[in-house]
This record gives structure tokens, sequence and C-alpha cells, in this order.
């Protein structure tokens, strides 16, 4: 049995370049493999691209998708291993998560310095991912993200801090294990969640309120086509009384929202009775996002789109009180 690493780029993969102005992704698979510690599981090397995740393009996500897929599936196989660049890796992480089946662990990992920079973590990381995509106790999770010696499930991982190694967290709830000098110790598991899904709806756009902010940028984004919307709101959810008749007429035209949360943990609900407040929003037919962020809520709805066809379907995969 083997451990197979996908490589995408990012900062794990970058050095510093004089003619570029900075770092750039640089370091090939066998790069990783060279500097691997002794008395790991063989390696299988799959290259898949060499990019900045903030380069990311969804056929770029969803092709990556596919091959982690089939590597999970493949019975000699028994864990996989990504790394990729941390800007969008909780996306790629919570996609994987959602649309991935099988007991096989897959693990993201990536790196917050590059190799050119005092302290270069990358490999330590990827050496603690493949420990972990290596670990019985792994098995059954999902998709996982490893950094900082620390085991997160996707569904909950989020990046907080734009330089720090403690960057990744889990608000709300932590991690779920750590990597030890002598194992790898998972303490908390969460039940797997699967949306059979055959494509990405890529139509499905995510928008922030602001104190204020007018509802237009809603009316664009539908008038443009958008077939869902995932709309991180106030509070646990709430929304300015000017936003609801926009929103009714987006329900109305066939387009998904979803209602998120700006803060950074905590589940969508109210007990509220003011206009814009959680029942109004279900008396318009939103769904909501539990306790993922925007932008894994958008990841779940161009799943869920892509996997039921039309918005009421999707929101199924939404409903009230869930924490997904």
């Amino acid at each position: 049995m083997e451990i197979a690493i996908v490589t995408t780029g990012g900062t794990i993969a970058m050095q510093h370049d004089a003619a570029a102005g900075g770092a750039v992704p640089t370091l090939a698979g066998a790069d990783f493999l060279q500097s691997l510690p002794a008395g790991l599981p063989f390696v299988r090397l799959v290259e898949h691209c060499n990019v900045p995740s903030a380069h990311f393009a969804l056929d770029l996500l969803w092709s990556l998708r596919q091959r982690v897929a089939a590597l999970a599936a493949d019975p000699g196989v028994a864990g996989v291993v990504v790394t990729h660049g941390t800007d969008t890796l909780e996306e790629t992480a919570y996609l994987l998560d959602l649309t991935v089946p099988g007991e096989t662990p897959v693990v993201v990992t990536g790196a917050m310095r590059t190799a050119s920079d005092v302290g270069y973590e990358g490999y330590a990381n990827l050496a603690a991912a493949i420990r972990v995509a290596a670990s019985q106790e792994a098995r059954g999770l999902g998709a996982l993200v490893v950094l900082n010696d620390q085991i997160h499930a996707a569904r909950w991982v989020t990046k907080t801090h734009t330089l720090a190694l403690d960057t990744f967290q889990s608000p709300g709830h932590g991690p779920l294990g750590r990597v030890d000098a002598d194992g790898e110790w998972i303490g908390s598991r969460l039940a797997r969640e699967i949306i059979p899904c055959g494509r990405l709806d890529a139509a499905v756009a995510l928008l922030k309120l602001g104190v204020g902010v007018d509802a237009s940028m809603l009316e664009d984004v539908v008038a443009r086509g958008a077939r869902g919307a995932v709309i991180e709101a106030l509070g646990g959810g709430r929304l300015p009384p000017w936003w609801l008749p926009v929103i009714d007429k987006a329900v109305g035209h066939g387009v998904a929202i979803v209602i998120a949360s700006r803060c950074p943990a905590g589940r969508v609900t109210d007990r509220y009775g003011y206009t814009g407040a959680h029942r109004d929003q279900v008396a318009l037919g939103c769904g909501f996002a539990g306790e993922l962020n925007g932008q894994k809520a958008r990841i779940r709805l161009m799943v869920a789109l892509g996997a039921e066809g039309d918005a009421a379907r999707a929101l199924r995969w939404f409903e009230t009180g869930l924490s997904f």
C-alpha cells in the first residue's frame, strides 16, 4: 500500500526569484521526495499543477477533485495527500470532503513560508500529512487539513491570519487531533457527509454585507445569470429590510439564496422578530449555511446545484438548524 501525493503548487512549492521580484512556484515533486525523512510509507507522486492557489479556476479545482477521487478509489492507495496554496486551501479541502466518497483518508497541507525563508515549514507539514494519511485513525473522516502539527476537519478549518504559522484554526470546534513525535492522535470524530455530484455549477456568487450596503450587488449578479448566491449577512444572519424585496424577486426567478454570517464562528439563526431577521428569510425561501463560512457555503451551493439542477432541490442541502 502507498500514499499518493498530489502536488498543486502554492507557497509550499515556492522559492524567491529575483527576476520575478518575489517568490514563485518552482519546487517540483522530486524536490519534495528528496527532502522527506526516512521511515515514511512508500509514496506515489502525482504532479497536478504548480500554481498559486489564488490562480485556481473552477475547472482546475474540479479536475483536482476528479484526480483525488480516482486515487482514493484505488485499492493500492492507503491515503491521499494534496499539497496546496493556503489562500484557497480550505475551499479545496471542503470540496473534497463533500464529494470524494469512501474511507480513504484525504489530507490537504501547505506552508506559510517559502523554501527560501528561514524556518520554512513545508517539508515538516508534508511529512505530518503523510503520517496522518497513513493512519488507521484517519479512515472514514473525510478530508482533513494538517499544518503546524494540528489535524483539522475540512468542514470547520479556516485561514485566520495572513502570515502566522498557526493561521489554520477551527473556530468553535478546535482541531480533531495532533501529530506528535510518537504518533498521530485524533481525539474527535465527525460523521461523513457526501453530496453525489458530477459537476460544479459555477454561477454562484458570494456577497458580503456591511452597514448600509444596498442590494444592487444581488440585482447585478442575478441580471448576469447567477443561479445561486451566498450572502454573508450580519450577526446571526440578519439582513437590512431593503434586501428582502430583492431576495424575494431573485427567489422568484429560480435563484438559490443561502444566508451565511460574516462572523468567524457560530450558527446562522436567531430569535428576533424585527424585519430582516431569520423568520423573514425562512418565509422568502432562503437556505441557511449553518456554521459554514461564506466561502464554504458557496462551495456547498455549487456542489448542490451541480447535483440537483434546480434551486428548490439544491436548498434541501441547506436545511435550517444543520451545522453541516
